[in-house]
């Protein structure tokens, strides 16, 4: 007799992030990146962090649409079951 486990509880309902919350993850995570890249290349860490502050507020309203995306997503799931 083999029964299927019970289907863990839904995620609770939730706003997306703010854009600041994006904009600060996302120019983190670029830092991260870069940084490796601009040790080999021999750069400044103010460089590097300057150029992921960049790439941080250009991708942040894109990152920010997909968890709306997302969270929309997963509320018309619930909603469906």
């Amino acid at each position: 007799m083999t029964s299927e486990p019970p289907s863990p509880p839904p995620l609770p309902s939730r706003p997306p992030r703010s854009l600041f919350v994006h904009w600060a993850i996302d120019s983190a995570v670029a830092f991260l990146a870069l940084l490796v890249l601009g040790l080999i290349l021999g750069a400044s860490i103010v460089i590097v962090a300057v150029v992921a502050v960049v790439i941080g507020v250009a991708v942040a309203p894109s990152t920010r649409r997909a968890e709306m995306r997302g969270l929309a997503e997963r509320e018309q799931g619930k909603t469906n079951e």
